[in-house]
């Protein structure tokens, strides 16, 4: 950002307004930009491009900027866009707004503002339809700095009083978190008239205090507006709603007299987003019972939800809706649909909605590779690589890390080297520290705790809390005290306040039996303030999602639940059971600790689900945490015993219990 300051700094005056005015009509310019419109691959645009050549109208910048607008629609196509506009003698007005757009909407924010300073310093005066975009690009980059800089060029040519151009700017300062700016311009606004002072703006300002978390400036200037529209309405609780205020989001919900199908979707989307699925599930079902119609927005919202509670029977549910509700089958709901069954255990389904989409782009692909991998289908996984490369799409780190994944989750080392390696020489992939992290655990869960930490001393950028992270944990599989002991002060001297840094040291410390050393980390914990995050777990059954919490009492069946996980446990004793207590990290009587134990909240979900649910349905629990040994071992021996299929997805990837051996082969 410092060259480019020193670049705004020395852009040349622009000159007084130039006419741009375009070429005369050629007899062949609407049939040209027709086919332009068409087009649908490089190939196509090429041979267009030759034709506007051959029939001499590379000069009319009717059919360039044409050329340049959808030969930069997709990433993939922008270096052709660019090639365009370098090729062009004498870029005006229209040919610049056309490329900073495209470099905009592709996020190429720093290119963008590059060629509009590019701009300035060819004498092009910009116009109310140049700065959005940049400012657009300005909010992005995160410059206050740069942002001024633009506001002060918006003066000089008299384009304040454009709402358009406005709305940006208030938009950006409010982004970039310069309140006070924003609402200067804001309240300045009002000399101009009621129509420069759109609901928009309103809405922008009432968001950007909303993210700084100041609700009484949010909510005053709320009931200053002149006129609330059901868009001002769904702003201000979406704010709320990100910024975790839960309660006044619904009491301003409850508030409105005509909700919308946005007002709907933003309640959904904000319930999802603060982890409160069963909550979004029950808003849509809600909305389509007050005679409310979802959007596809709406539609994918409510999917996520389903997938972050494992909600599969809603999630068919919502898919037949869909399907019997006239739902044009776009790319963003199928693909939606594939996230939701794959992070439900049903890959069969998620492959079969895939297999139906035409229009697949790499997120789609990345959607069902992701899939494969936290299944636990390494196979599968490279399957849809392979056929992914072999459409044309090329990976990038994101696949890569799904791959990785995958190889992580079944412990082939060599493999994951392999693609590693791959990414890095023939993809040109620089890893991030989400790929140095799996290939930590990698390393680490197949006992080569070594070679783990000499790719951490080996990293090209500083290693993380979750680099140092995965190491501890495969230092307390393997129970290699020194190591971990090593681990734990890099982790303390990075937060010093994470729970996971004393969990992780009191775990080693107990699978060993050094109960003194479990204490002395328990203790700093409490002076320190440090809370570790409750362990809770979710359930469906009949279609609606119930949450458990450890040592839950709460539930309505408590009583009948903790009956029958005590008769659970007697009936796998027989089998062979025997209760892994090293789990339980306190230095108490064998007897507590197997009660300790019982509390965990995937063995309560597991018991009401025996209660509920009819004998022959898959059993599905989510968990927030990964799941311990001993509840691996006892729905093992609970999946043999009632002889039902068990499906746990904890942090970590899925285990598929059946028949008393689970899919990871007790590998994770």
């Amino acid at each position: 950002m410092k060259a480019l300051r020193v670049l705004f700094t020395n852009t040349k005056k622009h000159s007084p307004a130039k006419k741009c005015s375009f070429t005369p009509l050629f007899t062949d310019e609407t049939q040209f930009i027709s086919l332009i419109h068409a087009s649908k691959t490089i190939k196509h645009l090429q041979q267009i491009h030759a034709q506007i050549i051959l029939h001499q109208q590379f000069s009319n910048t009717r059919i360039v900027t044409q050329l340049i607008s959808s030969s930069s629609f997709k990433k993939n196509f922008l270096n052709y866009a660019l090639s365009i506009f370098r090729h062009s003698k004498n870029p005006n007005l229209f040919l610049f707004n056309s490329l900073i757009r495209a470099l905009t909407d592709n996020s190429y924010y720093m290119s963008s503002i590059s060629y509009f300073l590019v701009m300035l310093r060819s004498n092009i005066r910009p116009n109310s339809l140049t700065f959005p975009f940049v400012l657009k690009s300005t909010s992005a980059l995160q410059e206050g700095w740069l942002g001024m800089e633009i506001h002060t060029e918006i003066l000089k040519l008299g384009l304040l009083y454009d709402r358009f151009v406005l709305l940006h700017l208030v938009d950006m300062y409010a982004k970039v978190g310069l309140l006070d700016c924003a609402s200067q311009l804001f309240d300045e606004s009002s000399q101009w008239g009621d129509d420069a002072r759109s609901t928009l703006i309103w809405n922008v300002l009432i968001n950007g205090f909303c993210k700084a978390g100041n609700w009484g400036k949010a909510l005053e200037l709320f009931e200053e507006m002149p006129e609330k529209y059901g868009s001002t309405w769904s702003s201000l609780i979406d704010g709320l709603m990100k910024a975790g205020e839960i309660n006044r989001a619904m009491e301003l919900w409850h508030s409105m007299e005509e909700k919308d199908v946005v007002s709907w979707t933003t309640m959904i989307d904000g319930f999802s987003q603060n982890e409160q699925h069963e909550k979004a599930i029950s808003m849509f079902f809600e909305m389509l019972e007050e005679g409310g119609k979802p959007n596809d927005h709406t539609i994918v919202c409510v999917l996520l939800a389903c997938a972050k509670a494992g909600a599969l029977d809603t999630g068919v549910r919502i898919h037949d809706y869909i399907l019997s509700n006239g739902f044009t089958i776009k790319r963003g709901i199928t693909t939606a649909l594939v996230d939701m069954y794959s992070k439900c255990g049903s890959i069969e389904n998620a492959s079969h909605v895939f297999d139906k989409t035409e229009d697949k782009d790499l997120h789609t692909w990345t959607v069902m590779i992701w899939g494969c991998a936290i299944n636990g289908y390494l196979h599968k996984a490279l399957e849809f690589f392979n056929k992914m490369k072999s459409t044309g799409i090329k990976p990038d780190g994101v696949v890569f890390l799904a791959i990785l994944t995958a190889c992580s989750h079944v412990g082939n080392v060599e493999k994951g080297l392999d693609f590693f390696n791959k990414m890095k020489k023939d993809y040109s992939i620089p890893p991030t520290m989400k790929h140095y992290a799996v290939m930590v655990d990698l390393y680490g869960r197949s006992g080569r705790l070594d070679e783990a930490l000499r790719l951490i001393k080996n990293m090209e950028i500083a290693p993380d809390f979750v680099i140092w992270g995965a190491l501890f944990s495969a230092c307390r599989t393997h129970k290699n005290i020194k190591m971990a002991e090593y681990a734990s002060e890099k982790l303390l001297e990075l937060e010093p306040k994470h729970p996971g840094s004393y969990v992780f040291l009191s775990n080693v410390y107990a699978g060993v039996d050094r109960w003194q050393d479990v204490e002395k980390v328990r203790s700093k914990m409490k002076n320190k303030g440090v809370v570790k995050d409750p362990g809770w777990s979710y359930i469906e059954i009949k279609g609606k999602v119930t949450s458990f919490v450890a040592g839950d009492c709460g539930h309505d069946l408590s009583d009948e639940i903790h009956l029958k996980l005590n008769e659970i446990v007697k009936s796998a004793r027989e089998h062979g059971y025997m209760p892994e207590t090293e789990w339980v990290l306190h230095n108490i009587e064998e007897e507590e600790k197997e009660d300790a134990l019982g509390s965990h909240s995937e063995k309560l979900a597991l018991a009401f689900a025996l209660i509920c649910s009819g004998d022959n349905e898959v059993i599905r629990i989510v968990k927030n945490l990964k799941i311990c040994g001993d509840c691996h071992s006892l729905m093992k021996y609970a999946s043999k015993m009632t002889g039902r299929g068990i499906v746990v997805r904890d942090i970590k990837r899925f285990h598929h219990f059946k028949d008393g051996s689970c899919s990871c082969q007790d590998y994770w």
